[in-house]
Order: C-alpha cells, then sequence, then structure tokens
C-alpha cells in the first residue's frame, strides 16, 4: 500500500475500532479480533501450546492465523503486557495476558502446565518475532511435550529469516548463534568455536555494541568475508549495509550508534583444515620458545578453530614427553 492508503486504513480500523469498543458488552469479545476494520470471531481451539510468530515492526505481518490462534486462545503468556497489550488493541484482542520470561519462567510453567491439564489453550509470544529464538520458551515446550501435550507451530516474522532472505549471502547452510556473550574473552572464545562452522552465520547483536563485536569477527573470523548488517527490520528506515567484515567493522568502531537492532549475517570462511601433525609442530616449536603451556594453547586454539582444552591436553602430553627428568 502506499502511504496515503496506509493512513486511509488507520484512519478506517480506528473508527471501527471505537465503534466495537462501545457496542462490547464484558465477555462479549472473548474470541473477536478486527481485521481491515471488521469484527471477525475465531473458532474455538482444542488444549494445546500455541506457540505464535509476532510482527517484528510492521503490525501488518501479523497472519490470519495467528490473530485467529490469539483471540481464540484462553491465555496468552508473553515477555512484557505492556508490549504484547498494544498488539493486542490494535487488533481487538482482549484474551488474558500473563508474563513469561527468564526470571519468572520457573514459576510460570507449573502453572501453564495445569492450565492445559484443565483444557485450556495457551499461546506463547514473544515481544517480537518467533518465540524460542533467543527468547524463553524452550523449557515450557520440552515440558509440554514430555507431558504428552500437543505444541502447535504457528509461524510468521522472524528477525533471522527476514535478514537471511535478503542478504545476499549463501542459504544452503546457515547456522544461528544468537546473541554473543557480552564478556570479551566469552564472546572470542565463541567466536573460535564458530571459526570451522560452514555456511552462513547469523548472529543478533545491540547497536551500541556493533563496533567492538565486529572488530572482535574480523579478528577471530577473516576480515574477507561479505558481511551484512540488518537493522530496523519491515520498518520505515530499513536499512542493510553491506560489504567486507573488515569495512564495516572500521565503520562502525567509529560511528555513532545506530537504532534498532541489528542482525548480523557473515557469509562463509575459507576453512582451513589443520593436520594434527601440523598442530603438534605449533606447539613444539611454541614451547622451544619458551612459551606457558596455557597461553600457548589458547593461541593455536584461536588460530585453528579447535576446542582449547583439547589442545591443552596435547601440549601438556608433549611437553611431558619432551622434558627429560633429573638424574640423580
Amino acid at each position: 500500500m502506499t502511504t496515503t492508503q496506509d493512513e486511509e486504513y488507520q484512519e478506517m480500523h480506528d473508527d471501527k475500532m471505537q465503534s466495537y469498543e462501545n457496542e462490547v458488552v464484558e465477555g462479549d469479545a472473548s474470541s473477536n479480533f478486527i481485521l481491515f476494520g471488521n469484527k471477525v470471531r475465531a473458532q474455538k481451539l482444542p488444549a494445546a501450546l500455541y506457540i505464535v510468530a509476532t510482527p517484528i515492526g510492521h503490525l501488518k505481518d501479523m497472519t490470519i492465523r495467528a490473530l485467529e490462534v490469539l483471540a481464540a486462545a484462553d491465555l496468552i503468556a508473553c515477555e512484557d503486557t505492556r508490549v504484547s497489550r498494544k498488539l493486542l488493541t490494535h487488533y481487538g484482542i482482549r484474551t488474558r495476558l500473563i508474563t513469561y520470561h527468564e526470571h519468572n519462567a520457573d514459576k510460570q510453567r507449573p502453572y501453564l502446565l495445569q492450565a492445559l491439564k484443565d483444557g485450556k489453550a495457551v499461546a506463547l509470544i514473544s515481544d517480537a518475532g518467533t518465540p524460542l529464538l533467543s527468547d524463553p520458551g524452550y523449557k515450557l515446550v520440552a515440558d509440554m511435550i514430555a507431558s504428552d501435550y500437543d505444541v502447535v507451530p504457528i509461524p510468521g516474522a522472524s528477525a533471522m529469516l527476514s535478514a537471511l532472505v535478503a542478504a545476499g549471502l549463501p542459504t544452503d547452510q546457515i547456522h544461528f548463534a544468537g546473541f554473543l556473550p557480552q564478556k570479551a574473552g566469552a564472546r572470542d572464545r565463541k567466536l573460535a568455536d564458530l571459526s570451522a562452522v560452514p555456511g552462513t552465520l547469523v548472529f543478533y547483536e545491540s547497536p551500541r555494541r556493533l563496533g567492538p563485536v565486529l572488530t572482535a569477527m574480523a579478528n577471530m573470523l577473516g576480515g574477507e568475508r561479505s558481511a551484512v548488517i540488518g537493522r530496523e527490520l519491515t520498518k520505515k528506515f530499513e536499512n542493510f549495509h553491506r560489504g567486507p567484515l573488515h569495512k564495516l567493522a572500521e565503520h562502525y568502531a567509529t560511528a555513532e550508534a545506530p537504532k534498532g537492532e541489528a542482525v548480523i549475517l557473515l557469509g562463509p570462511g575459507d576453512i582451513q583444515v589443520t593436520s594434527e601433525q601440523d598442530i603438534e609442530t605449533m606447539i613444539l616449536e611454541g614451547l622451544q620458545a619458551g612459551l606457558h603451556v596455557k597461553q600457548l594453547s589458547a593461541d593455536i586454539a584461536t588460530k585453528v578453530g579447535a576446542k582449547k582444552n583439547d589442545i591443552y591436553k596435547l601440549a601438556q602430553s608433549l611437553k611431558d614427553r619432551t622434558t627429560t627428568p633429573d638424574e640423580s
């Protein structure tokens, strides 16, 4: 739609919503929603956990099936009721909301399990996008399956997929890594583990950390990788910034932090498999140079994309083998 059509649709929607609010008696709107200004009644749902995707920015990225499920559900578990209430209000949905997030998940899971035991339909949504992708919900789904309840996916918007299909990078193999650890050491170890992963890597990141994170990626994964930064996806100021990873790292190291959550995509790197003989040679050379086993192991693990503990065990074994016992 054009901007004018969007505005006309919004005005029509607001008028219909006002009329709807005036005519509703408490309890009458339990399974209704508003679509293109018209009131629609959703059909009753069987008891199950429904994993419902919601828009990542543009409210019209809500599917009709998702609206039906949210309107017909007996309750909706969400991260933040204030965020989710805006979406539900826009579509005239009055289903009860309860919070489900990382801080109260252990307390809320038994309550939601009991709701299904009582024959209720429960919907799970996140603040934006598809639940469980860097959002809470994994343990809830696992518990529902273990208790023999149905888990029904209701697909829709996803920041990861939206960025991926517009990035221009290979999609035959992808690895979603979510958010990296905030501490530099843990972040670098995670990147080292990813260095040998084939295919396109996808990350979520806060815009204020783009500079240091991209610099670390360039150092650990190779600065010549093709990279794409997607921001404000589906919104008015949607933006894709493409180029070699080292160039993007240089840009964001000095640029003012942009607005909007970012999706970082890195094209496949040139994976060089290092043989065990080569690794042993590097260890022996480092030992002969007087390097400490712990630091030497960390450096080699980062360089070859191996696990630090594995290299440490090999280095300690080689050191013990090459050390001559004192003669009495």
